[in-house]
């Protein structure tokens, strides 16, 4: 399931076909088609889903198809068959006129077929993404399904055939899911790429012959459309049996009614006619259908209406129920017209005589009773508003103080409720080990327990700073931490660690003078003078220091290598050094530069050696801008290459420094036949070739808080930080955004030793990354214990104290656990300063989002929100400051559009003919891109333009050779009609020497012209793009034949795993890499990886087998071998310990010339270090030199020791990484280590990688196509490209990418950010646990004050602040109701069970349900003499309640292949009879509570009627009631659409009333507490099933997991057995347990992995463990039983100072000593409060854990 908006197509237009539509929405049962015709509540619950559609901000067009017609057909429907095709065209003709009006850019089509050209025009000129449609499956058996529906369901998937096969993806609207503000849906992929013709023959369809009609003079304009439609339908019936004249008349009079009564007065009793009446009574409505149908199927009809320009009221033409009451209720009645309105009479007299003038035939008055029946009494109704619990709170009475509620006076004890246990927490449930009350915690008592503290707090600090030593900064160096001093003034000093600079930066007079006396002027000129003799030393010497080396560098004679080693020498030199001699190196560098320039012209191929040229301009650019040492020589100098290259020689550059000779003889290359001009304009060269190099400031000026010259827009956001407000900011990766979180974090450590800032990430990786960033950053010492820099915080480990340290590293549940925690409310929670949300846009996440949304709302201090892709910035911003403003904090948006590097797409166009002899290399100076590669096509930016309905996007970015291309080609296809204008031209826009911010302002004029004719069909647009386009075509070459079949392969082109190899070693030729492939399949990264390892393997043999260099190799190897075994073996003797007498004798028998022999001998060997079996260097992409053998080796032990597959560290040996969320933790953060520090090369990963990490590489490929690459996604990915301070240029890569699609990703809008309902009933029992246990704290009255006073509660909800407050009310009546609160607020009972479930909301409130109710102390009972049987049921009853998985396919295809076939058991079991009987009542209550809010709300605030339709706006009925129609009593919470099936205020199930209910009250299912006992569809039971057999496979094949999801599902379950565990344990008070007995709140599969942390690092000291290789340690069968028998470690609070609390190992017994109640002991207690009821649960709880997590670990091993 995905969310269509947030994570799927964003944006992005889809279709949805008009059949699938009306048939998904005709199987509610609700409507009454089948007796009472309810046409209007079926045309009501189109719109209402529409509109659910259109307030998620879908954006769709609707298509209808005449051949489909009959498929809108229910399977129940077909009895009725002519109704539903009269329903299906009044409503496709009431939204074709009706819907423009309200929603323009809905649009509705109509074709003949959906093989129309028209459709297939209609296709490709839209754009659309996906199509939604039903596939007509049916949830019964086989047997019992219909003929019709049979050939619907064949209907339906021809269908999704035909639009899969093109390409597009199919979205199941039976599967949709609207669940808070997310559109879920299962999506069916498209074969995209391949764009397979379309295989069925198309049949001719042909039309009816219809009649010619004239219908402008058989249809009177006094009358509306609806009326028309009667009239004529009523006359063709009556021409053809004048005898139905009775019904015909009762029917015209149900038309006028329709007209004038209130559509609240239209709930008609059920009447129940004879049989007779019954078949008469259907008969004339069903030919009234069929004639109605003809009529308004005919082309004239709409062609009249619509020339009329009259409201189109036909939606509402047909009401069975209230017909059924005129021929029962009036018609026949001696006084029939007396019962009438005169307004009503008037009308229906014109419309009788116009009927019978035009049928002939006539109708007379009412006198005749045509039907028989008898009129049903109602269901007895309880329209009475029920009683609510007393309640009051201090703190929340004054935000419901406006919500007038029937309250209970007697306030009668809670049904079922005799005694209440006061609620409160005696430990942080996140760590049951980890007492709140310290004081009466058992300190560390032993050795050996400090000792595996010790142990754990170092292996952490280990992986922290090897993690930490891999971070570079923005120049691509090593971070140096700075120590950080309080400082009263908090604003930062500019931070040096030189100390050079620092001497030769010092004031003339480092000493302060005395106040009040004047300094000595010649004490300060002789100090003066000292100091610049001082510096006029250390400046010779320096310039000596570099003569010596130039000396060395002009020894060197390949001017490449010359070049290199100089930059490598400038890149290494101090920085005050290097502000001496650049501008010397620099001119120096120029020399080889020019040489190689010079070759290029010599050859005559000026064109391949422009990037050297350009080069060459960035070289003399960069010494225009030295700020020190550029004197007049060296201006002289560069200004002499400008003019020789043809470069702008008429600039004024200022020298820096005195002039002096330069140490070396500036040379350029003598000019003999050629010349070395480029040939090429200045603007011309620059824009082609000069890009990547131009100078990108923006505004940017020194700034004293940095230690960089910010832009302009950082120096705002510096601005906004120092005033303390809040600041939202959007600016793309690579734009400079991670300095605001460093500087926030270095003003909060600056302040005091107290303030803490919280850092919030999405993802651990994120989590890990920032918290090493922060130990290689910065480090402060404190004047007291216990405190740090930094802590990370996640479910599975802690490092450093949480509430101990400034900085704290978290994810958003956690820093929602501490904001709430009522510890925290006095201690830790004022104490944060700053909070930082990065990657904001998370918050649109469909199953975290609403955690993101709370923390937003309960930020206690100013914020900083960061986020590279919103796609609605202003309308977040919005909301995000109104939240702000009610907490009292200013939030600012500062947004900025433009990257650093530019990224270059090329699309991939893989060889048919592959075979790998060895890397080849080749020099790549200058290589910036990918250009001149032959299997890569370069990708314009424009060419994605082909949906003109998108426009332009405003991050679509052009670099300057693509503006210049732009305006070329703009150029060319102008038109005297479209003339370009001159101030467009190059030579206008652009000044000589070109900037980064010239092309951003020549970029959007260019854009702005592009727009205007992309918006005008008849410009020169689409020549433009066809010129754009046209090299993209064709993507596949045709197939030769291989020149050589001995050393060629042919490979599938389509098959991403034989395509990757060929293009790596493309990236490896071209200097491409580092490089990312994503691929958004888990198996497929791996597939990827290991094909490409195989290749590299299989190569390389055949390569040893035929290489004369590799057998000379090894024959000198062997000899070199033969040769060390025939010396003396001296290696024994120094391994044992030598005494002095050993040393002496082993001297005498070696001379000095000897030893030194010896050595020179060993250290000069080839083969000293040679392994034959490690890859060679030719077929391995890893760069062994930037990490030592030892270190890889160390690496490779530990990542054994956690099972990971030994081929996945073959293949890091060989450059090649995977990444992925269902790796080991270790492997995934040693893959991140070793890109970083440049070793390995490519790493195929899912979007790990994408959010956030620090990655930077030179090539990202998005390799095969997904429905997860999204545009949201694919900006992600692309921003790991051309990172700043590493690349000038990213390159982005399709790779088995339909060009549709890379169109697509390259051309859509980000989706827009939606937020959710956040304020849920279990975050209102928390706010009173946070309220009641820090005794209405300061901070707890504000967090609870800030929620409740929002005016717009979530993003993209509108302001109705009462109905959020009605909503918590409730939701406070629910608690009361369930035991979890007291009359006062006060948290009771089980509340810790259901707060700790925060996450599992609502299946916690049904487990709560079953827990009070006494059911789990009933199965438990037995746990001690029949354990299997009570954990089975156990089992079976959590399966219900948590993660559950409808099985979307489960029709009878399914059923009859899979699940028949299949040993494991794939649709869950039922819910057992009694826990189907609690939950019952359960959410009978939750429905009297929450129908009590909607009835209350509707009485207090709604006062209109409910008539208009929700989606067109339509409003219908009149306001003239007949009381003789008897209808029943109007609905108050009901809508009064869906009253006219005759439904009452009485709902059946929730999801009843949340989609009934009347508009203007708002009511999200979603936040309910309530579980659907009853599904239509079957659960999942993959849990179930993994609990009885073990087995994974099963998962994948019978139930349909997905394999890389089983590992987090199977988790997700151990945690909430862990979390349940937990809070029994707490609710008990039961004494500290060992550690194995205690559960720590997290999933097995983590806990697992640090049992294999300490197994790797016992492992990794015991040398006797270890094997040769270094890679195999032992097998996994052994490894497995080593981690089961390993306990747990517990994790540290803190290394920093401070003596962590831990837990006892004395254990306890169950029963314990002493009290178990304490004082809230109480004779009268309900059944669940019973000491020996609830141990049994916890013991039954606990063993069924154990059992799960054996199971899981086998797994896992």
């Amino acid at each position: 399931m995905l969310d269509l908006v947030g994570d799927y197509a964003g944006n992005e237009r889809f279709l949805i076909e008009g059949d699938s539509l009306l048939r998904h929405c005709f199987e509610d049962s609700k409507i009454d088609f089948e007796d009472g015709f309810q046409l209007l509540h079926a045309a009501y619950e189109v719109e209402r889903f529409l509109e659910s559609l259109v307030r998620r901000l879908c954006n769709f067009h609707i298509v209808f198809f005449n051949t489909n017609e009959r498929l809108c057909v229910p399977p129940s429907g077909f009895p009725h068959k002519r109704f539903y095709r009269l329903a299906r065209s009044v409503i496709l003709r009431h939204l074709t006129t009706n819907l423009p009006k309200s929603h323009p850019n809905i649009e509705i089509h109509h074709f003949p077929s959906i093989y129309d050209p028209a459709f297939n025009e209609y296709l490709k000129s839209s754009g659309v993404y996906f199509v939604m449609c039903h596939d007509g499956a049916v949830q019964t058996h086989p047997e019992s399904e219909s003929r019709g529906s049979k050939i619907a369901k064949v209907a339906f998937r021809r269908m999704i055939q035909r639009f899969i096969l093109p390409g597009f993806s199919v979205a199941l609207i039976n599967g949709l899911d609207v669940r808070d503000t997310k559109v879920m849906a299962m999506i069916v992929e498209g074969r995209g790429g391949r764009r397979v013709p379309v295989s069925v023959v198309p049949r001719e369809v042909t039309s009816d012959l219809l009649p010619e009609r004239r219908y402008e003079e058989i249809c009177p304009a006094q009358f509306t459309e609806r009326l028309n439609l009667t009239l004529l339908a009523l006359k063709e019936l009556l021409i053809a049996q004048p005898e139905r004249a009775p019904l015909a008349s009762a029917f015209l009079l149900h038309a006028v009614l329709l007209n004038h009564i209130p559509l609240s007065a239209r709930r008609m009793r059920d009447i129940q006619l004879t049989e007779e009446s019954t078949l008469s009574y259907r008969e004339f409505l069903d030919d009234f259908a069929v004639a109605a149908h003809s009529e308004i199927s005919h082309p004239g009809w709409a062609q009249l209406f619509d020339e009329r320009e009259v409201q189109c009221d036909i939606v509402d033409i047909v009401d069975g129920r209230l017909f059924k009451a005129v021929l029962f209720m009036i018609q026949g009645r001696a006084n029939a017209r007396k019962l009438l309105p005169g307004e009503i009479l008037q009308q229906l007299d014109a419309l009788t005589n116009y009927l019978e003038k035009r049928s002939g035939v006539q109708l007379g008055l009412l006198r005749k009773r045509n039907l028989a029946g008898k009129e049903l009494d109602p269901i007895l109704e309880r329209n009475a508003i029920s009683p609510i619990l007393a309640f009051s709170n201090a703190v929340f009475d004054q935000h419901l103080a406006t919500i007038q509620i029937n309250v209970d006076v007697l306030d009668s004890p809670v049904p079922g409720g005799r005694h209440s246990k006061i609620f409160k927490e005696i430990s942080h449930w996140h760590n049951s080990k980890r007492p709140i009350d310290k004081i009466q915690a058992s300190r560390i008592h032993n050795d050996k327990a400090r000792q595996r503290l010790l142990r754990t707090q170092q292996r952490y600090m280990g992986e922290m700073l090897k993690y930490a030593a891999s971070l570079t900064n923005a120049s691509g160096k090593i971070l140096d931490p700075q120590t950080i001093t309080v400082q009263k003034d908090t604003r930062p000093t500019v931070p040096t660690n030189n100390a050079n600079a620092k001497k030769l930066e010092a004031p003339p007079d480092s000493k302060k003078s005395k106040q009040g006396k004047k300094p000595i002027s010649g004490t300060r000129e002789l100090a003066q003078a000292s100091i610049n003799n001082r510096r006029d030393i250390y400046v010779e010497k320096t310039f000596s220091s570099w003569a010596n080396m130039r000396e060395v560098f002009d020894k060197i004679a390949d001017p490449e290598a010359r070049y290199q080693r100089t930059k490598v020498y400038s890149y290494d030199l101090p920085a005050d050094k290097l502000k001496i001699v650049r501008a010397e190196i620099a001119l120096y560098n120029l020399q080889p530069l020019l040489e190689i320039w010079a070759g290029f012209c010599r050859a005559n191929k000026k064109e391949d050696g422009y990037k050297i040229a350009a080069l060459i301009w960035d070289q003399i650019q960069s010494i225009w801008k030295l700020e020190h040492g550029l004197t007049n020589t060296a201006i002289t100098c560069a200004l002499g290459v400008c003019r020789l290259l043809g470069f702008p020689t008429d600039m004024e550059i200022p020298a820096t420094a005195p002039d002096r000779p330069l140490t070396f003889a500036f040379k350029t290359p003598p000019a003999l036949s050629y010349t070395l001009s480029v040939g090429l304009s200045p603007r011309e060269f620059q824009l082609l070739y000069c890009g990547p190099y131009m100078d990108r400031n923006m505004d940017s000026r020194p700034d004293p808080r940095v230690p960089f010259n910010p832009d302009g827009w950082q120096r705002d956001v510096l601005d906004e930080l120092d005033a303390n407000h809040s600041v939202f900011v959007v600016a793309p990766t690579s734009a400079g955004k991670t300095f605001i979180s460093f500087y926030a974090m270095e003003k909060v450590l600056r302040a005091d030793d107290d303030g803490v800032l919280v850092y919030v990430a999405p993802t651990k990786a994120l989590v890990n990354q920032i918290g090493a960033e922060i130990q290689a950053r910065f480090s402060k010492a404190y004047k007291h214990g216990g405190k740090s820099v930094w802590a990370i915080h996640t479910r599975e480990y802690r490092v450093n104290n949480p509430t101990g340290c400034q900085v704290l590293v978290t994810l958003p549940a956690i820093l929602q656990i501490m904001l709430l925690a009522p510890s925290n409310a006095r201690s830790w929670a004022p104490r944060v300063r700053r909070i930082i949300f990065d990657e904001i846009h998370s918050i649109g996440q469909a199953e975290d989002g609403v955690i993101w949304e709370q923390l937003l709302l309960l930020a206690p201090c100013p914020i900083i929100a960061l986020s590279a892709t919103v796609g609605n910035p202003e309308q977040f911003n919005d909301w995000l400051a109104s939240t702000q403003r009610s907490s009292k904090f200013v939030l600012t948006m500062i947004q900025h559009q433009h990257r650093y590097s530019d990224l270059r797409k090329f699309v991939y166009n893989p060889p048919e003919q592959f075979a790998l002899t060895g890397l080849g290399k080749r020099s790549t100076l200058g290589d910036v891109g990918l250009d001149g590669v032959s299997r890569l096509q370069f990708f314009h930016p424009v060419a994605s333009l082909v949906n003109k309905s998108r426009g332009i996007p405003a991050d679509l970015s052009l670099e300057p050779r693509d503006c210049l291309t732009l305006w070329q080609t703009m150029a060319k296809r102008q038109t005297p009609d479209y003339p370009l204008p001159e101030s467009l031209d190059p030579k206008t826009s652009c000044p000589l020497v070109i900037a980064k911010a010239d092309i951003v302002a020549w970029e959007r004029e260019l854009k702005k012209q592009l727009l205007a004719w992309m918006l005008d069909s008849n410009s020169p647009f689409d020549d433009v793009l066809h010129d754009f386009l046209n090299p993209l075509e064709t993507l596949y070459p045709p197939l030769t034949a291989p020149t050589d079949k001995e050393s060629t392969d042919l490979i599938d082109p389509y098959d991403l795993r034989a395509t990757a190899l060929p293009l790596v070693t493309d990236l490896h030729e071209r200097g491409a890499l580092p490089a990312i492939f994503f691929n958004y399949d888990r198996s497929a990264c791996e597939d990827i990886a290991r094909s490409i390892l195989q290749s590299l393997e299989l190569a390389e043999d055949s390569w040893k087998k035929t290489s004369t260099r590799w057998k000379s190799l090894i024959d000198g190897y062997e000899k070199w071998k033969a040769a060390k075994k025939k010396e003396p073996s001296r290696t024994a003797t120094k391994s044992k310990k030598k005494t002095s007498k050993d040393t002496d004798a082993e001297s005498e028998r070696l001379s000095k010339t000897d030893i030194e022999r010896e050595s020179s001998d060993r250290e000069g060997s080839q083969y000293e270090n040679f392994d034959p079996d490690a890859p060679c260097e030719e077929f391995s992409f890893a760069d062994k030199q930037k990490v030592e053998a030892m270190e890889m080796q160390g690496f490779f032990n530990k990542l054994t020791y956690h099972g990971v597959p030994p081929w996945l560290l073959t293949a890091l040996t060989r450059g090649i990484g995977v990444h992925h969320a269902g790796m080991n933790r270790k492997y995934r953060q040693m893959v991140e280590i070793l890109f970083r520090k440049g070793y390995l090369k490519v790493v195929i990963a899912t979007g790990t990688l994408a959010l956030g990490i620090n990655m930077p590489c030179k090539t990202v490929v998005f390799s095969g196509d997904s429905v997860f690459l999204t545009a949201l996604n694919f900006r992600q990915g692309a921003g790991r490209a051309g990172r700043r301070g590493f690349d000038i240029l990213g390159n982005v890569v399709f790779h088995g990418i339909p060009l549709d699609k890379a169109c697509r990703l390259l051309s859509s809008r980000l989706p827009d950010l939606n937020g959710h309902f956040p304020m849920t009933t279990t975050l209102v029992l928390r706010l009173f646990a946070l309220l009641h246990e820090s005794k209405n704290s300061e901070y707890a009255r504000r967090a609870v004050n800030a929620l409740l006073s929002q005016p717009r509660l979530y993003l993209g909800g509108e302001s109705f602040k009462e109905q959020v407050l009605h909503h918590v009310r409730f939701s406070i009546e629910y608690l009361r109701r369930q035991q979890l609160l007291g009359p006062r607020g006060e948290p009771i009972n089980f509340t810790s069970c259901v707060t700790h479930l925060f996450f599992t909301e609502n299946s916690s409130f049904a487990f709560h349900a079953l827990l009070k109710a006494g059911y789990f102390h009933d199965l438990c009972a037995d746990i001690h003499e029949q354990p299997q049987a009570v954990l089975r049921q156990l089992m079976l009853v959590m399966s219900h309640l948590f993660g559950r998985r409808p099985f979307r396919q489960s029709d009878s295809e399914f059923i009859e292949e899979i699940v028949k076939r299949s040993p494991s058991i794939v649709f869950l079991p039922e819910l057992p009879k009694k826990a189907v009987k609690v939950l019952r009542q359960h959410n009978e209550g939750t429905l009297e509570t929450f129908t009590t809010y909607v009835k209350t709300f509707a009485n207090q605030h709604i006062k209109d009627g409910d008539r208009t339709l929700p989606l067109t706006g339509l409003q219908l009925g009149g306001s003239t009631p007949v009381s003789a129609l008897n209808s029943l009593p109007s609905t108050t919470a009901r809508s009064h659409f869906v009253a006219l099936s005759g439904h009452s205020d009485i709902f059946t199930s929730i999801t009843d009333l949340c989609q009934s209910t009347r508009s203007g009250i708002f009511l999200e299912k979603s936040v309910i507490p309530q579980l659907d006992i009853h599904q239509d569809l079957p659960l999942n039971a993959y849990l179930y099933d993994y609990f009885m057999h073990g087995a994974v496979e099963p998962l994948e094949i019978a139930n349909r997991i997905r394999k890389g999801d089983i590992w987090y599902l199977l988790n997700d379950f151990s945690l909430v057995l862990a979390t349940i565990v937990t809070s029994l344990t707490n609710f008990l008070k039961l004494d500290q347990m060992e550690d194995g007995d205690m559960a720590n709140l997290a999933g097995q599969g983590d806990a697992m992995e640090e049992e294999a942390d300490v197994a790797a690092e016992a492992a990794a000291e015991s040398p006797s463990n270890m094997s040769p290789s270094g890679l195999v340690r032992e097998n996994v069968e052994e490894l497995g039983k080593k981690l089961q028998k390993k306990k747990k470690q517990a994790v540290p609070d803190t290394w920093e100072g401070e003596e962590d609390v831990i837990a006892s190992e004395e254990k306890t017994a169950a029963a314990g000593d002493g009290e178990l109640w304490g004082d809230d002991s109480s004779e009268e207690s309900d059944a669940s409060l019973t000491e020996d009821g609830i141990l049994n649960v916890l013991h039954a709880f606990k063993t069924l854990k154990e059992d799960f997590d054996e199971k899981f670990k086998a797994m896992w091993a």
